[in-house]
């Protein structure tokens, strides 16, 4: 049994702690906030991920996974520290390291023994040489250690799925016997595992959602053609998605974009690619695509009610960016409630995990128990997040309810005929037949 520590208890760090228990390892999971370890040594887990608290709980139990906020008793015996802290953007783009900086000096303070340091965090390229340097100047004895880039591709509410089935696993060392001691600690998952040095391993990760942010806003920049030309981009992004070159995935039209990776991290790189000289013109076109949509998504409301939407009370199906998750962070609901508010608008919502997230970065916002009573009255509703839950609703009560039968679905998780027989002013996106029929009636 492997002695691991898991740095950080946020999204990656808990999956990652939970995720080598539940192979075999016996694994520490720290955290310098206090309040977030004491709750999950009561069992209260910090995040809403799908078979996270069973995953937790299961472990626990068994005695292969413990919390602590103490650098000491993580390190003590071990032979595997992962740092998985939060790195948000700063003021320009770039990635705030302060937490991984803080993470490497505290390693390097309370390290008895050697140690493979592993960068779980996505962190721009070089930053394993930097963590080497820090390390270096703050132990206090000089013990040998190795720093390994491992970065993660986990996707918010498929998360233990995606940890237990992984594409690949991705090793960055300069020390290669450090990187196969990784790579038989990933074994277990029976992915294929390549290991390269440590920038192009930072990069990989970087350049992995840079390419995904852009079929994104590639397919919303379709969408928008396609609503001019009158042609259907959900018909369109399947026709795509059956080229093996191109692949399904990716390919929603909606309102573009969110959570803790892509937004960041196609910022981040951005910035690092100036900060050497170099003109990322795709980067930033597909930034500036991605905001669009939120504009996008106002426009849309003042077509449909007529143009002024002060006074007009508009109910937010989900908030969180997307299914799954409790995730609120760049999430387009926050932008669009926050326009519709300003043009004098009444905005009302409901999400099935995420409104106490929501509640804080929307206090203007009126939360509601379930969908029904939150339309109660509207003059329209928007479909942020394709949760199922929305796509299963009564429509007709809806509609019953509502004060307009007013629908714009940001997600296309609804037929734009069988909206219309069931009464409703229905629009997609990107749905050029839609927005015609409208245009006639």
């Amino acid at each position: 049994m492997r002695q691991i520590c898991v740095v950080g208890v946020g999204y990656v760090g808990l999956i990652t702690a939970a995720g080598f228990a539940d192979l075999g390892n016996r694994v520490i999971a720290l955290d310098i906030e206090a309040g977030k370890i004491e709750k999950l040594k009561r069992g209260e887990m910090p995040i809403y991920e799908p078979g996270l608290e069973e995953l937790v709980e299961r472990n626990v139990k068994a005695g292969r996974l413990s919390f602590t906020t103490s650098y000491a008793e993580g390190l003590k015996g071990t032979e595997f520290v992962f740092i998985a802290v939060g790195t948000p953007s700063g003021v320009d783009g770039e990635a705030d390291l302060q937490y991984v900086e803080a993470a490497a000096r505290s390693i390097a303070e309370h390290m008895r023994d050697e140690l493979i340091i592993i960068n779980k965090s996505t962190v721009p390229v070089g930053t394993g040489d930097w963590v080497a340097e820090i390390v270096k100047r703050h132990q206090r004895e000089a013990i040998p250690f190795a720093v390994v880039s491992c970065p993660e591709f986990l996707r918010e509410g498929s998360a233990i799925f995606d940890f237990m089935h992984p594409h690949r696993t991705v090793l960055g060392s300069l020390n290669r016997e450090a990187a196969d001691k990784v790579a038989q600690l990933h074994l277990p998952l029976r992915a294929p595992i390549m290991i390269t040095d440590l920038r192009t391993a930072e990069m990989i990760k970087y350049a992995s959602n840079a390419f995904l942010a852009t079929k994104i806003s590639f397919i919303n920049e379709m969408a928008n053609i396609c609503e001019a030309l009158g042609a259907d981009v959900t018909e369109v992004a399947t026709g795509m998605g059956y080229d093996q070159r191109i692949g399904p995935h990716f390919l929603s039209a909606g309102l573009g974009y969110g959570g803790s990776c892509f937004p960041k991290d196609v910022k981040a790189l951005a910035r690092m690619a100036e900060e050497k000289g170099k003109h990322p013109q795709l980067l930033h076109a597909v930034m500036e695509i991605n905001a669009d949509r939120r504009d996008m998504a106002i426009e849309r409301l003042k077509e449909m009610l007529g143009g002024d939407l002060r006074g007009r009370v508009i109910g937010m199906l989900g908030l969180a960016f997307k299914p799954n998750t409790d995730d609120m962070r760049d999430a387009p609901s926050i932008d669009i409630a926050n326009a519709l508010i300003a043009l004098g608008a009444e905005v009302r919502a409901y999400d099935p995990v995420a409104m106490e997230n929501a509640a804080s970065l929307l206090p203007a916002v009126e939360m509601f128990s379930d969908p029904y009573s939150m339309a109660e009255g509207c003059d329209a509703l928007v479909v942020n997040t394709e949760w199922n839950e929305f796509k299963q609703l009564n429509r007709r009560q809806l509609r019953e309810r509502m004060k307009q039968p007013v629908i714009f679905d940001g997600r296309n998780i609804y037929d734009p005929d069988e909206m219309r027989e069931l009464g409703f002013k229905y629009r997609g996106v990107g749905r050029g037949y839609n927005g015609a029929r409208l245009a006639e009636e």
